[in-house]
């Protein structure tokens, strides 16, 4: 038998109220995510941009908590839920990490320029050790 054959159930047309939710919706999710991204990849660019990344994750929380109470709210598709819920891991993610960065920035900033200057696995290994003797007594 043929699945593609037969009644399928009838879906309900949308009204321009409906749709124009749902527009919105779709562009502040796109924001959501643009910001989320900008936000990671400044972030792993440079330490000395922990600032910016900052106001990125910042925009990216309030956006994505607006997508969350609109796609509820509204009851858009599960796709947008599902992304925005996942977007927010992560973006708590990133405020746990900019918050540790923006701490220990003297540590991480010394660690990323002996890094990157590293060649050698045994060189890359020599930063990470100093940044460990580095860090204070508690978080050794």
């Amino acid at each position: 038998m043929n699945p593609d054959v037969g009644p399928r159930p009838s879906q309900q047309p949308r009204s321009e109220a409906e749709k124009s939710a749902l527009g919105v919706t779709q562009n502040l999710f796109r924001a959501f995510l643009l910001s989320a991204l900008g936000a990671f990849f400044v972030f792993s660019l440079n330490v000395n941009y922990v600032w910016l990344s900052a106001i990125l994750t910042l925009a990216a929380l309030v956006l994505g908590v607006a997508v969350l109470v609109r796609t509820v709210k509204y009851k858009h598709p599960r796709l947008i839920l599902f992304g925005t819920i996942s977007g927010l891991v992560v973006t708590a993610v990133m405020c746990l990490l900019i918050l540790t960065s923006a701490l220990f920035f003297k540590q991480v900033s010394t660690y990323q320029d002996c890094a990157r200057s590293a060649l050698t696995e045994s060189a890359k290994t020599q930063c990470l050790t100093q940044l460990e003797k580095s860090m204070p007594g508690s978080l050794r």
